[in-house]
């Protein structure tokens, strides 16, 4: 038998438990990942926490020299001690940043237990052979009734039936499930609430949603992004041409007549390389990737949310992501001689039998109103039909009707020019604003029209204007007709929009955009989306969605929200910004560290420098000790902030790219200032140099 996931239960605890908090327990197996990570075949892929890690091999050797020969040791020892904590800090900034994915990975293998398909080998006789799921082959037919665990991924290729996917959303309540559609696909680990259904399996034992899910949410998977490997390439860069510097100094100090010790020129070559940003690189790209997995969202890789984070141009279905996808009742407007109160009271009366989204919404209306009312006893629901396109109710020799304007003017026998001029205007203005209208009569009168609207939701445009002023451009992408997309889209507030948008529309769209240079993301659920999700950058598919939808994106949405794509981007662009920052503190970091070593250095043989001995620390060695503990220490400091990301505001590059400057620059530069004098009074006071 093969492990699965129990559908209930205290161990099925949310899946986007990925924002849990650092914990004792977390702590400690991070500090335990961070000692296996000193191996340097692990470190190899950091050049400059390599690179420390080899003057920390070398600065031990020497105060294990120092030792033997039975000279002062304490300075040596110091300095070593410091450099490895330096490495083991870098290294426990990215374990810490592993162990929330781990953690929430561990949460769902502990919910696994065994299960056995009910695999159908007659389809004729409906003969079932009891099967271990990890023997099911891909394409084989399995029967999971009510309280059954759905024993792989598939598709639903008869019946209907409600699946509980708490093992997915971490949400209790079920969802409906059915062949056909883009809502045939289930995941294994689910379990089916109630009714039956038979499954087609897609995928192989072991290969699972959830267990790509595990490996995603663990970091197994995680690649550098394009922007980490060239600023790593950076990184080695700027190693490179520090330790040529650091080299020629020796010519320099014999020249000046000052004896340079092996171990101030490491601890200088370390302090001057950017081991901030070098040590927290890692953690950065990770944290990005839990960020979106708090609000629910599964990427494949760092590229995704780095890309997310670059996009330029933003696809949104109308229906479900800008607008609630449920035509609303919004306004009633009588006919000319009706009090408005007897038409609402007519509309209302209409409605009283209409369980669908539409007909509630108008219940709604007119309870709004200050109307109630409840279907008279020994009534009669008329229900809709597509013949006569109208629904309504009898009662006490009394009728009610509400449908398509011109099925209820042919039913009352009118001809659409006996149809009030009022009406009529009204009618042609509610097509033209994208909504649609319903005609309203009452014992075979006409009483009013009902204006339905797809209502966009509230603040979607002020977050499309936020957008805007990052340079996103917005399209939204619809089945209507133009001139209904047009009205949406202008209350929207989007930049453009795609009316009458087939697969083929979109993927041109997709295209277009890319030739120009640009970024595009765009989600979908349906099969008719997967071409587009391939082929856009940032490809968001909902988890309810079809499974070619969920091959081919790059993210899942686990709370099938069409919306969380800007979320999606301003998470990515949190990302960057973090990265930036940091980058930024750093290099200004190691600017100010010269202020401390330098002077330190050759201040006997050049009096001269002591002049830049600007923080008045008290001697050579405390300053190179304040310098390395210091530079060990920032990078402990400045975990918290890789992990949480610097905050996403909605403003452009050139404002942005001032406020780092201002913010982590100048903090970068003024920071070593005030701590490395600190640690030099604590050193000072302590004699430990």
């Amino acid at each position: 038998m093969t492990a699965s996931y129990a559908p209930q239960g205290e161990s099925r605890r949310k899946a986007s438990t990925l924002a849990t908090s650092l914990s004792g327990p977390m702590i400690t197996r991070a500090a335990r990942d961070a000692v296996v990570k000193l191996d340097p075949r692990k470190l190899t892929g950091n050049p400059v926490i390599f690179a420390t890690w080899i003057v920390a091999l070398l600065a031990s050797a020497s105060a294990i020299n120092e030792i033997v020969a039975g000279r002062p040791f304490g300075f040596e020892i110091q300095i070593a001690l410091w450099l490895w904590a330096t490495v083991l800090f870098a290294n426990l900034a990215e374990s810490v940043a592993e162990g929330r994915g781990k953690a929430a990975a561990d949460s769902l293998r502990a919910s696994r237990v065994t299960t056995k398909a009910k695999l159908i080998v007659d389809p004729a006789t409906g003969t079932i052979l009891p099967t271990p799921a990890h023997k099911l082959g891909v394409g084989e037919v399995v029967l999971v009734e009510a309280g059954d665990v759905i024993p792989a991924d598939g598709e639903i290729i008869e019946g209907v039936a409600s699946v509980n996917e708490a093992a997915i959303t971490g949400e209790s309540a079920p969802v409906i499930r059915e062949s056909g559609g883009d809502r045939s696909a289930v995941t294994g680990g689910t379990t089916v609430v109630s009714d039956w259904i038979k499954v087609r399996i897609t995928s192989e034992a072991g290969q699972t949603f959830l267990d790509r899910m595990i490996a995603m949410v663990e970091g197994a998977d995680r690649r550098k992004t394009p922007n980490e490997i060239a600023l790593a390439v950076l990184l080695a860069g700027l190693t490179l041409i520090f330790l040529i510097a650091v080299v020629t100094l020796l010519g320099l100090g014999k020249f000046s007549g000052v004896q340079l010790s092996p171990m101030v020129l490491g601890a200088l070559f370390i302090t001057l390389i950017p081991t901030t940003i070098g040590g927290l690189l890692s953690a950065v790209g990770i944290a990005g990737m839990d960020r979106l997995l708090k609000v629910n969202v599964l990427a494949t890789s760092g590229r995704a949310v780095e890309a997310a984070g670059d996009v330029d141009t933003l696809l949104l279905d109308k229906t479900g992501t800008i607008t609630f996808g449920n035509r609303m009742a919004t306004e009633l407007i009588p006919a000319p001689g009706v009090r408005p109160e007897a038409a609402m009271r007519a509309t209302l009366m209409a409605s009283l039998g209409d369980e669908t989204p539409e007909g509630r919404s108008i219940v709604e209306l007119a309870r709004a109103e200050g109307l109630d009312a409840e279907a008279p006893h020994g009534a009669t629901i008329i229900p809709f039909s597509a013949t006569t396109r109208q629904s309504g109710l009898d009662a006490d020799g009394q009728s009610w009707r509400k449908g398509a304007v011109d099925a209820v003017v042919r039913g009352l026998g009118l001809t659409p020019e006996q149809v009030p001029t009022e009406l009529s205007a009204a009618v042609d203005r509610i097509a033209r604003s994208g909504g649609t209208p319903l005609a309203v009569s009452e014992n075979g009168a006409l009483v009013g029209v009902i204006h339905l609207k797809d209502v966009v939701k509230p603040n979607v445009k002020e977050r499309f204007a936020d957008l805007r002023r990052m340079g996103l451009r917005t399209v939204m992408i619809t089945g209507d007709n133009p001139v209904t997309a047009a009205a949406i889209a202008s209350e929207a507030g989007v930049d453009d929009f795609l009316a009458e948008a087939t697969p083929e529309d979109k993927l041109r769209l997709i295209r277009a955009e890319q030739a120009k240079g640009r970024l595009v993301a765009m989600c979908g659920d349906g099969a008719n989306d997967a071409p587009a999700l391939a082929q856009s950058d940032v490809g968001v598919a909902m988890q309810t969605g079809a499974q070619a939808a969920r091959e081919a994106g790059n993210m899942v949405d686990l709370d099938s929200d069409p919306t969380k794509v800007i979320e999606i981007v301003e998470v990515g662009k949190q990302m960057l910004i973090t990265r930036g920052a940091l980058t930024t503190f750093s290099i200004a970091n190691d600017v100010a560290k010269y202020f401390a070593i330098i002077p330190a250095m050759f201040v006997v043989a050049l009096p001269s420098l002591g002049a830049l001995n600007i923080m008045g620390l008290s001697s050579p060695q405390s300053a190179i000790l304040s310098a390395v503990i210091f530079n060990a220490l920032i990078i402990v400091a400045l975990i918290p902030l890789a992990l949480r990301g610097v905050r996403y505001r909605a403003i452009g590059a050139a404002k942005l790219l001032s406020r780092n400057l201002l913010i982590y620059g100048l903090g970068g530069l003024v920071a070593p200032f005030v701590g490395i004098k600190l640690i030099d009074l604590a050193i000072s006071g302590l004699g430990l140099a």
